[in-house]
């Protein structure tokens, strides 16, 4: 019996090309959408669970609670807090401390070279100390995890890191120079870490090794927070999380005193850390992992639905094959089974082309979202996809096969069936239309409000010019060598100024502090952000000054500039009001005068808002050289900048980026986000088409003698293509009108992350409805023209 069924499905599949193929490619579309999101959803979802100790490594944190109310949440903990968890709190299984680099030099000396090698590294590495291997996982290729890093001027490295650094050979044992001047020792070889993970470094540097890495680094100094700091612990308990957490406001006290109200100590599960977007990470929400995760489940639905048009239009023209079978004695369960038979094989047809479809695109998928996915059969992707065809199966082939199954034989051979069952009016498969396009008009809408924000971030004013601006760092900041590279540069005619700074205007890291404004006697419950710059920082950046002046050629700070937002929380709307006033920050010992007001410029991205910010000079935290060129030959003006600084520099590695190059980093998210929704949503739209190329063929094989008695009395075939659009457009309206609010809602909700953001007015959702209405026209008319266009002689012969 199953050998015939099988028979049987294969040929009434052969003998209906058209549909197995539309029915094929809408599935095998849908699922390749929703296996690739599967993956992305799982990369995120899987960060950091492989270490044995997941469900009790949490990390320590330092949050600011100021005075104005605001809170400032920070990833970051001072280095003596590691030591005070592991010595003082019994529950702390074990705490280590980790202090990223965000520039390291590292030089090697290979045999046969008389100069050494440089890399120049601006992520991967970092200072360790030794309990970070008790808390995180690392296969150890060579190395003692308990020693490795105990010792001052040792280094552990990774496969890959150790290869780049020297080829071939065993690395254990070899010397590297950090920053020209420390010599530090490979004492360990860690195999390649898992890329989901948050702490993917190649190059650890024992703790103990800040002393002579970093000279002034204050080891035992409680208010010494830097952002690339980090706390982890272990717990005994996970439970035991609150406990401790109930326990950091006396330790705050302590170390902070009166401060302890501003200082305050979090916990957070390891779980957690790769979705914190508030502390600074380069992360993404898990609201918007689980939005992409819904829109891979969408896919699959409107897939789903896809088949079910595609299967009851051809409800009709197999009644008589139903019909025949019963009155030969066939049940329905046996009409049933031979109805998801087939509907298996289109499924697993359908799988097998997804997955070549994934295969193939997930290179460009993975350069979109900067990861480095790969399609592994293990028991999640299995399971995932065994699931999916047990859903697909049933869920898709389950209605058109009860439907086919229950037609009456004596009404199917009397001819008398001539359309399925509706509910007050309403049939099943229109109901099912209308989700499929409510699903398209969200993701359409969705797809336009993405695509208005982030060229709304890419072409706001920020207050300052961003082209043209290149950006070198700074080895050292000697001022008679930053005055040679001026002077050197000044020549060149295509070279228009030149700035050294710690900074640009807007970057992902915000220095600053409280401060005193004038002869108030208390310090302002806000901080101010600092800018480090000289007097060409204006010029070079294109920064506005309002009133005042620029500040003088200086070394060392003498007087500050404010932007208009400090300007206006210090009380003063005239910003000549504030000229003369004095400033007393923590870079100097004395209040110091106010010369000038710059009109605001974005210090960040356009997520937040515009902080009170000054900008002072002090020459001896200048730490890039910003220079604005003029275009014309910008190649060339690169290696003449490259040439000067490598005279000046002969023993560094020469490292620039572009500043639009910078900005564009803030909203890689953004980028990420629209180039998905774009795809998902063409991909929602080519299954619309199926589906309604389906139900366009069910209504013309249902009215194709109404359409031949109309042509006869006289009927045009315009006025046909619209009798048979008309119905089609109402469908699409209705669709409309539910995706609209359901799309808006999610829409606003998403914008809420921009401090500066568009508007969503009324006009996108009726480009929606155009488009949508656009998309369905030019399915529907195909069918309508030809049905429309057949001799009305041979529709009234029709049966």
């Amino acid at each position: 019996m199953l050998r015939e069924n099988l028979k049987m499905a294969l040929r009434q599949l052969r003998t209906q090309r058209t549909y197995t193929a539309l029915t094929i490619i809408g599935l095998s579309v849908g699922l390749a959408g929703g296996l690739l999101l599967f993956l992305f959803v799982e990369h995120h979802l899987s960060t950091d669970r492989h270490h044995a100790k997941f469900d009790r490594i949490f990390r320590v944190m330092t949050d600011l609670y100021l005075e104005d109310g605001t809170v400032e949440y920070n990833a970051e903990s001072a280095l003596p807090m590691a030591q005070t968890l592991r010595r003082d709190y019994p529950q702390v299984e074990q705490a280590a401390f980790l202090m990223m680099n965000r520039e390291l030099t590292v030089s090697i000396n290979r045999k046969g070279q008389t100069m050494p090698l440089r890399f120049q590294e601006h992520t991967g590495t970092g200072l360790a100390e030794p309990e970070w291997f008790d808390i995180l996982d690392y296969t150890w290729l060579q190395g003692n995890p308990k020693t490795a890093l105990r010792e001052p001027n040792t280094v552990v490295l990774t496969e890959s890191w150790a290869k780049r650094y020297f080829g071939d050979e065993n690395p254990v044992g070899q010397t590297l120079t950090l920053n020209n001047k420390t010599e530090a020792t490979v004492t360990g070889l860690l195999a390649e870490p898992p890329k989901t993970t948050d702490t993917n470094l190649g190059l650890f540097i024992s703790l103990s090794t800040l002393k002579t890495l970093y000279p002034g680094y204050d080891l035992t100094n409680w208010y010494q927070l830097n952002s690339t700091n980090r706390l982890y612990v272990t717990l005994r308990d996970p439970n035991a999380a609150a406990g401790l957490a109930a326990s950091f406001p006396a330790l705050s006290k302590k170390q902070y005193g009166e401060m302890s109200t501003i200082f305050r100590f979090a916990i957070q599960p390891l779980r957690d850390v790769h979705f914190d977007v508030a502390r600074g990470g380069e992360t993404i929400r898990k609201s918007l992992v689980w939005s992409l995760g819904a829109v891979g489940l969408l896919l699959v639905v409107a897939a789903c639905i896809n088949f079910v048009n595609l299967a009851t239009a051809q409800a009709l023209r197999r009644s008589k094959e139903v019909g025949i079978r019963k009155s030969l004695g066939s049940s329905r369960g046996q009409l049933v089974g031979q109805f998801l038979l087939e509907t298996a094989f289109i499924v697993f047809a359908a799988t097998s082309l997804a997955l070549l479809i994934v295969v193939t695109t997930l290179p460009l998928f993975n350069n979109w979202t900067q990861l480095n996915l790969l399609l592994r059969f293990d028991w999640q992707t299995i399971g995932f996809v065994a699931l999916l065809l047990l859903v697909v199966i049933l869920a898709a082939g389950g209605y058109p096969a009860v439907v086919l199954s229950g037609f009456s034989p004596l009404a199917v051979l009397r001819g008398k069936l001539s359309s399925l069952p509706t509910k007050r009016g309403f049939t099943v498969r229109q109901g099912l239309v209308v989700t499929q396009f409510v699903i398209c008009q969200a993701l359409i809408i969705g797809a336009l409000v993405v695509a208005r924000q982030v060229r709304y971030v890419q072409q706001a004013d920020l207050g300052f010019q961003k082209d043209n601006v290149l950006m070198v760092s700074l080895p050292d900041n000697n001022t008679s060598t930053l005055t040679a590279f001026r002077q050197n540069l000044a020549q060149y005619p295509d070279i228009q100024s030149i700035s050294f700074n710690h900074r640009s205007p807007a970057n992902d890291q915000l220095f600053g502090g409280s401060f005193k404004f004038n002869n108030r006697p208390d310090w302002e419950p806000y901080p101010v952000r600092e800018r480090l710059a000289d007097s060409e920082y204006l010029r070079t950046y294109g920064l506005t000054l309002v009133a005042g002046r620029n500040i003088a050629v200086s070394d060392t700070i003498r007087e500050y500039l404010i932007n208009e937002t400090l300007l206006h929380q210090l009380g003063f709307r005239d910003p000549k009001q504030v000229l003369g006033k004095s400033l007393q920050y923590h870079l100097s010992d004395v209040p110091l005068p106010i010369v000038g007001v710059v009109k605001d410029f974005h210090l960040k991205s356009l997520r937040e808002k515009i902080d009170p910010c000054i900008i002072v000079s002090k020459a001896d935290r200048y730490a890039q050289a910003s220079i604005r060129i003029g275009g014309q030959d910008p190649t060339k003006t690169l290696e003449r900048i490259r040439q000067t600084w490598q005279q000046l520099y002969p023993n560094e590695v020469f490292e620039h980026t572009y500043l639009n190059e910078q900005l564009a980093g803030f909203y890689q998210t953004e980028t990420l986000v629209g180039r998905l929704i774009n795809v998902f949503t063409g991909i929602a739209i080519l299954i619309c088409c199926l589906g309604l190329y389906g139900l366009v063929s069910f209504v013309v094989v249902q009215r194709t003698k109404e359409i031949g008695v109309r042509k006869v009395l006289g009927a045009s075939v315009p006025s046909i293509v619209g009798l048979l659009s008309s119905d089609f457009l109402k469908l699409v309206l209705i669709a409309l009108l539910i995706a609209s609010p359901i799309a808006g809602y999610v829409m606003n909700g998403w914008l809420q992350d921009f401090a500066y953001r568009i508007s969503i007015g009324w006009w996108v959702f009726a480009l929606a409805g155009i488009l949508a209405v656009a998309i369905a026209l030019l399915t529907v008319s195909y069918q309508s023209v030809k049905a429309a266009m057949v001799n009305p002689v041979k529709s009234l012969q029709s049966e």
